[in-house]
């Protein structure tokens, strides 16, 4: 490809926890994840925005935190209105593709608050063959919703089934669309070849091979659904791990005696969290609040799934990886892999995600290859945001970076020129419109999470207490520390305001 331009093609996976590749983790392989990050630099402090899909997804594409783009909870919306970085890149003569989950708008619309990702036009094929126009700045879609089986199997996915002569894909999803099985569990009967792990590669492989053709800029996003529970895999990938050879993460008696209320009580067989619905606009849920009980057996075998899930979808990404290579893009594309969020399978004996702000729901796994750029075979400390993401791929493309966005541009660290561009992260989780409404400030050693009109809240010391035992925030000898942190955390909320409009004038 003939242009001076980086390329960038951006993967994410969904809901996975940090630890979960195999440079981190000997139990578990991944080997085309492993290769990238030896190719360029792993990121080991990097946060998302929002512990949940649609916020930091939205978050990733505008360069703004969830209560600036307003996309704030699964459920609600980015507005069309908000500029994207697929726009921007649009204008400067890329081509944009999204690949896979997007998860921007939520699955019931109404008449003020349209959704294409909603019934019934979720299920409408013959609206999905004509659709051809820009979605969030993407000129080029290709998306899906489902989690492995779910019933909300549609768009694009379900056409290339066809198209690919797959006649009863309803055998492996659930109704309506489907008619698979409910009482099914973790082996995933669904023929590989017809996996949205193959479509998602086959789609991403696509788009390269014409970008490369066509000596054209682009900015590619492929979004992958896995390891998002539930915990399903075709075979072999389902017997890959024994789960008797597992080490089970740590959980440890009373270790919520000290926390917020909501946590001991998801250690309950039936626990009541009415006290957190919501009012104002009605209640429609949060993840998390539920029990959190569950026996060894079925424990080491949903991560022994969960596991399968992630070497699987290392398989698929290694083949986009080694197109992308093959094809002579390597040295000029800028490669990055993330995940929207972290996740639970056994740690502090919570499961799957939840407003428990932990480094396992809110640490994500960061890696960046850019030849000749970014070095080689290197781990940075450095504190990362997926609110970064947006201008720092402006910045490296040599495109201007809106005001608007209020992520810190990352190039001279991703680059080696800088060891650092911002001292701390703020996530924020506001799932209900009055209740549970809580933000974390997390800087090199300390984590501090406030909650809206509440008196508790949670503060660790991750230097010497990394695993998250020992919450300081009621702790006598901690208060000066708190203090002191809580006025840290008012100066994060005021230095990330927007300021879209510079002062041009004195008066």
């Amino acid at each position: 490809m003939k242009q001076d331009r980086p390329n960038i093609l951006f993967i994410t996976s969904d809901q996975q926890h940090w630890s979960t590749l195999g440079m981190f983790n000997d139990e578990i392989k991944t080997p085309n994840l492993d290769k990238l990050a030896a190719e360029g630099t792993a990121f080991t402090r990097a946060y998302c925005p929002n512990p949940t899909c649609t916020p930091t997804r939205a978050s990733i594409i505008t360069g703004k935190y969830p209560s600036q783009h307003g996309a704030y909870s699964l459920g609600t919306k980015l507005s069309e209105a908000e500029q994207t970085v697929g726009e921007i890149f649009l204008e400067q003569g890329y081509q944009t593709a999204l690949i896979g989950k997007a998860h921007l708008q939520p699955l019931r619309g109404t008449e003020e608050f349209p959704s294409l990702e909603a019934y019934p036009i979720l299920q409408d094929l013959d609206f999905w063959k004509a659709y051809n126009e820009p979605f969030y700045g993407f000129a080029d879609i290709a998306l899906a919703r489902n989690h492995t089986n779910e019933a909300h199997v549609g768009q694009h996915y379900v056409l290339w089934m066809e198209r690919k002569g797959f006649a009863n894909w309803r055998e492996h999803f659930l109704a309506p669309t489907g008619t698979m099985d409910e009482t099914l569990r973790h082996t995933w009967h669904i023929p590989e070849e017809y996996h949205y792990n193959n479509w998602i590669a086959e789609e991403t492989i696509e788009r390269l091979e014409a970008y490369q053709e066509a000596e054209q800029p682009f900015f590619l996003w492929a979004s992958f659904f896995d390891p998002h529970p539930d915990y399903f895999v075709p075979e072999p990938w389902d017997t890959m791990y024994d789960p008797e050879a597992i080490t089970l993460p740590e959980s440890r008696p009373g270790e919520h005696d000290a926390n917020p209320p909501h946590f001991g009580l998801t250690q309950q067989k039936f626990p009541d969290f009415s006290a957190y619905q919501g009012h104002q606009e009605g209640h429609h849920g949060v993840h998390g609040f539920h029990s959190h009980l569950q026996d060894e057996a079925s424990l080491r075998k949903d991560i022994a799934v969960y596991y399968g899930m992630v070497s699987m979808m290392d398989a698929y990404i290694g083949r986009i990886l080694e197109r992308l290579d093959a094809l002579g893009l390597r040295d000029n594309t800028i490669v990055v892999f993330t995940t929207d969020h972290g996740h639970f399978f056994g740690q502090h004996g919570l499961i799957r995600k939840g407003p428990f702000h932990y480094e396992d729901m809110i640490k994500v796994p960061f890696l960046v290859r850019y030849p000749q750029h970014v070095p080689p075979n290197t781990r940075s400390s450095a504190l990362q945001t997926l609110v970064d993401v947006a201008p720092t791929l402006l910045s490296l493309a040599g495109i201007p970076v809106p005001r608007c966005m209020t992520g810190v541009d990352q190039s001279a660290v991703w680059k080696g020129e800088a060891a650092a561009a911002r001292d701390h992260v703020v996530i924020e989780n506001r799932h209900e419109p009055d209740t549970v409404n809580l933000k974390t400030y997390v800087d090199a050693r300390y984590k501090l999470t406030v909650y809206y009109n509440q008196t508790y809240g949670e503060l660790f010391d991750l230097q010497e207490d990394p695993g998250e035992f020992q919450n300081l925030w009621d702790d006598p000898r901690s208060q000066d520390l708190k203090q002191r942190l809580l006025l840290k955390f008012l100066h994060a909320e005021m230095g990330k305001e927007p300021l879209p409009m510079p002062r041009v004038w004195g008066a």
